[in-house]
C-alpha cells in the first residue's frame, strides 16, 4: 500500500496527540452523554494517523511498535478518559491481526483503514466447510460505534448443540454485526462498550486464528512470519492487550492532576477571607503525592514495552515464543500500573474538595473512570498474584489471567 507520511515519528504523533488535550477535554460531556466516542472525535484521530501506530507499513500503517502506542494513548486519556479508552481498545487490536494468516491479513486490513474492538467472551460457533458459523454475542464492544472491524472470541463445536472443543477468534466487518444499547455504567460512559450482535454470520477459516485459553495459554500463531518487524515476530499477545487499559489509567491520573493544580490555584481553603489552596502544606504535599504515583506508574509502563520490545526480538532470533510466566509477570506490573493511578486519582478526589465530586465535574469523572478500569477482569490482581506464585513454586496455575 502507499503510506502517507511514511516517516513519521513517534514524538510527531505523540505531540498530535498532546495537542488535541483541550479539545477532548472540552468534548467529555458530550461524549458521555452520547455514549460513545464522537464522530468528530473519530474524524481526527484517523485523521492524525492515530490507528495506523501499530499496524504493519505493508497495509497502511507506521509499525512505530509499543511504547509510541502507549504514549498516545496516555495523552488522549489525559484530555478524555473514554476517547482515549476507545483509541486504546481499537488501534491496539491492528497488532493482534498480524496474527492471522496472510490472506486474511490482506483481506481484513483492506485500504489500510482499520479499527477494531476485541471481546474474548466466547460466543457459539459450529465448524462449517471452509470456515465457521458463528450465531451470538459479545458484550463490552468498546468503540463498536466507530469501528470498522470487531474481534469476538468463540466456542467451537463440531455440531450445533455440540460441546466446544476449541477456542478462536474471529474478524469481521462492520457491515456483519448490530448493535445492542446497553451501555449503562457507573465509568467509562463514553466508550460506546455495547453488545455486538451476529446472527449466522459464516467467517472463512483465514479470519479466524486459535485463541489463548486456560489449556493453551500461549499459541503459535499462523501470522508471526508475515512481517519482518520483530514487534510481530514475537510480541506476546496478553502483555500488549493488557497494557491498553494500563496505559488509559495513566492518562486519567494525569488529567486528575491538570485539574487538581487548576483547583489549588484558584480555590481557598474555607472562603474569601481564606487563603488559597496552593500556599498550603497539606495541599502541596497532596499534589506532591500524586505526582510520585503516577510518575512512578508511567514508568513502570514504559518499562514494559522495553521489556516487551526486547522479548519480541529475542523470540524473532530463537524462534520461541515467549513463556506463560514471562506473559503474566508483565500483566502483574499493568496491573500494577493501574492501582498505582487509582491511588493517586483517590488522594486527588479525597482532598479536592465537596465541589469537585459535583456530578460532571472533571475530578469526578476521573474517580469514577479509573475505578471503572479497576472492575476489568484482567485487572483482578490478586487472581494473578495467585497464579504466578504457583507458577514460581512449580505448579500449574489455577486460572488464565
Amino acid at each position: 500500500m502507499t503510506l502517507t507520511e511514511a516517516d513519521i515519528t513517534a514524538d510527531e504523533l505523540v505531540a498530535r496527540a498532546a495537542a488535541m488535550r483541550d479539545t477532548l477535554r472540552a468534548r467529555q460531556a458530550d461524549c458521555e452523554a452520547q455514549g460513545r466516542l464522537p464522530d468528530a472525535t473519530n474524524r481526527e484521530y484517523v485523521d492524525a494517523g492515530f490507528f495506523r501506530v501499530l499496524q504493519p507499513r505493508r497495509f497502511g500503517g507506521f509499525e512505530l511498535g509499543l511504547e509510541a502506542f502507549l504514549r498516545i494513548a496516555i495523552e488522549l486519556s489525559r484530555g478524555c478518559p473514554s476517547s482515549g479508552w476507545v483509541f486504546a481498545l481499537t488501534a491496539g487490536h491492528a497488532h493482534t491481526v498480524t496474527m492471522w494468516p496472510e490472506q486474511g491479513q490482506i483481506e481484513l486490513f483492506g485500504d489500510g483503514d482499520f479499527r477494531c474492538p476485541l471481546s474474548n467472551l466466547p460466543a457459539a460457533a459450529v465448524r462449517a466447510d471452509g470456515g465457521y458459523r458463528i450465531d451470538g454475542w459479545w458484550d463490552y464492544g468498546s468503540g463498536c460505534d466507530t469501528a470498522t472491524h470487531f474481534i469476538g472470541g468463540i466456542a467451537v463445536a463440531v455440531a450445533p448443540d455440540g460441546p466446544p472443543d476449541d477456542t478462536r477468534w474471529a474478524a469481521f466487518p462492520r457491515a456483519a454485526y448490530s448493535i445492542v444499547d446497553n451501555w449503562d455504567t457507573l465509568g467509562m460512559r463514553g466508550t460506546g462498550s455495547r453488545r455486538v450482535v451476529v446472527e449466522d454470520l459464516f467467517v472463512p477459516e483465514h479470519h479466524t486464528v486459535a485463541s489463548p485459553n486456560p489449556e493453551r495459554p500461549v499459541v503459535a500463531f499462523p501470522g508471526r512470519g508475515v512481517h519482518e518487524n520483530p514487534i510481530y515476530r514475537g510480541g506476546a499477545i496478553m502483555p500488549l492487550l493488557v497494557s491498553e487499559p494500563a496505559a488509559v489509567a495513566v492518562g486519567i491520573a494525569q488529567g486528575a492532576i491538570d485539574h487538581y493544580v487548576e483547583l489549588l490555584q484558584t480555590r481557598r481553603q474555607y472562603g474569601p477571607a481564606s487563603p488559597l489552596r496552593r500556599e498550603l502544606t497539606m495541599f502541596q504535599r497532596d499534589l506532591g503525592q500524586a505526582t510520585a504515583l503516577v510518575d512512578t506508574a508511567e514508568a513502570a509502563l514504559m518499562q514494559v514495552a522495553a521489556t516487551w520490545t526486547a522479548q519480541a526480538h529475542d523470540v524473532a532470533q530463537r524462534g520461541v515464543e515467549v513463556g506463560d510466566e514471562a506473559q503474566r509477570r508483565l500483566l502483574m506490573i499493568c496491573q500494577q500500573v493501574v492501582e498505582l493511578c487509582a491511588e493517586a486519582v483517590d488522594v486527588i478526589f479525597r482532598t479536592a474538595g465537596t465541589t469537585a465530586t459535583r456530578k460532571g465535574e472533571a475530578v469526578e469523572r476521573c474517580f469514577r473512570d479509573i475505578n471503572m478500569i479497576r472492575t476489568h477482569v484482567t485487572m483482578q490482581f490478586d487472581r494473578t498474584f495467585e497464579n504466578v506464585g504457583q507458577m514460581r513454586l512449580g505448579l500449574a496455575p489455577a486460572g488464565f489471567f
